[in-house]
């Protein structure tokens, strides 16, 4: 979800983005963090949880933006990150579905904030054509 979510940031705001992840975080993208790159997580409560939250402990000692989509209720994440996006808990093989939708909405206000045209990026086709 994390590569689908840059992928849209990409095509409708023309903002570069990367999805990583969680273990790879310390083998280059971290040297990118300041005070001017946001980095959006993706923080499910399941067996990967601990690493995530590690990963974001490493962006806000080194004063990154942190935005998170989570199912987390218990508001752990909420004194870490600037903005919590909550989805609701699922099962696993469903959690895609629900934390792409934040993803996909966030790259369209961005794009929106950023006068882009949402309905006609340019550079891109409306259907797949094979030749």
């Amino acid at each position: 979800m994390a590569l689908e979510g840059a992928l849209k940031l990409k095509e409708i705001s023309y903002i570069h983005a990367e999805g990583y992840p969680a273990a790879e975080m310390k083998h280059g993208p971290i040297a990118l963090i300041d005070r001017f790159m946001p980095v959006v997580f993706i923080a499910m409560k399941d067996s990967t949880f601990e690493k995530v939250v590690s990963n974001i402990e490493e962006v806000v000692a080194r004063d990154g933006v942190v935005i998170v989509v989570t199912d987390a209720e218990d508001g752990e994440l909420d004194h870490l990150c600037e903005h919590v996006i909550r989805v609701p808990q699922t099962h696993h093989m469903l959690s895609p579905l629900l934390t792409v939708i934040p993803l996909q909405i966030l790259s369209y206000y961005i794009a929106v904030l950023r006068g882009c045209d949402v309905d006609q990026p340019r550079n891109l086709a409306k259907s797949v054509t094979v030749e």
